[in-house]
């Protein structure tokens, strides 16, 4: 049964830390998860490819095998877990009423094209887990062409905390390692926007406007990232999976449990030190945010 998608996520109710590693244990029924607003996510990614291939998808040669172990994976997931959405006819599969090859383009594109989430293979080399293959539709605030290539630790190296020979950049060198092929896990992230885009690539390189933003309840959208790892039992790749929701902070004031979430919420933009305001874009904006948050929480 596909599920709205409205408010699925809420990790800024604390069961997510931000700027720690935050892994918990995914049931693998729970990898995927398609809603009311699949098509959606599939017409946007087939125009972001046709216009702007270069800037959603790169792949290393040497990514051919994982590509096509993924492609295969989700291939037999889909129309096993969600029958109703999913059914494959020979080299085709059929997402609701679209149809979608499962051939004639990179192995990676084509697994793309079936799910919402963007996608990402990491493999490793003697400098550790690098980005070898990403279809990255729908980034927050990246450049793929900046992160494309690059180790592990390089593509954090602007995340406050997880820099290269932090305490952290060792403990996802090690959990990658040693995370077996048969173990799923899930982390989030969270943002504030007053754009509900999906696609809203930026460059880290850009930096961070310093003029104010006026942040209302009505134009503020709260960007949540839910992210999965699982490493591929032939090629021992990781892939990620990268979900984006874009939620209304108006539709907070619906919930029954408005109140608490929006308290939640308050204490998480209060515990974040400069620079991890910084990097989340909420210098200018902290202040509002905490007001809108403070109304909805009564």
């Amino acid at each position: 049964m596909i599920r709205s998608s409205r408010m699925k996520h809420t990790p800024y109710d604390g069961s997510s830390k931000p700027f720690t590693i935050g892994l918990t244990q995914l049931d693998p029924d729970r990898w995927i998860e398609p809603d009311d607003q699949l098509q959606h996510y599939l017409d946007q990614k087939a125009q972001l490819l046709a216009q702007s291939r270069d800037v959603v998808f790169a792949a290393d040669d040497r990514t051919q095998d994982a590509q096509s172990e993924l492609l295969q994976i989700l291939s037999d997931y889909l129309p096993t877990r969600y029958p109703d959405i999913y059914s494959r006819q020979d080299e085709t599969m059929m997402v609701g009423g679209r149809r979608v090859p499962l051939s004639g383009d990179d192995a990676l594109v084509l697994a793309g094209s079936l799910v919402q989430d963007d996608l990402a293979i990491m493999q490793r080399d003697d400098r550790g887990w690098r980005l070898g293959a990403a279809y990255i539709a729908f980034p927050s605030s990246w450049s793929l062409a900046e992160k494309f290539g690059r180790t592990m630790d390089e593509i954090h190296a602007p995340v406050p905390g997880f820099g290269d020979g932090t305490r952290n950049a060792e403990l996802i060198s090690r959990m990658f390692d040693n995370l077996p092929p048969g173990r799923f896990v899930e982390r989030f992230n969270w943002a504030v926007n007053v754009d509900g885009s999906l696609h809203l690539p930026k460059s880290k390189s850009e930096g961070v406007s310093a003029g104010a933003i006026e942040l209302t309840e009505e134009r503020t959208f709260i960007r949540i990232e839910r992210q999965t790892l699982r490493k591929l039992p032939r090629s021992g790749a990781i892939v990620f999976t990268i979900r984006i929701y874009s939620d209304p902070l108006a539709l907070l004031r619906q919930r029954a449990d408005a109140g608490i979430l929006a308290l939640s919420f308050i204490e998480q933009l209060r515990s974040l030190d400069l620079p991890q305001a910084a990097y989340k874009g909420l210098v200018s904006k902290r202040d509002a945010l905490n007001s809108a948050l403070i109304s909805i929480a009564g």
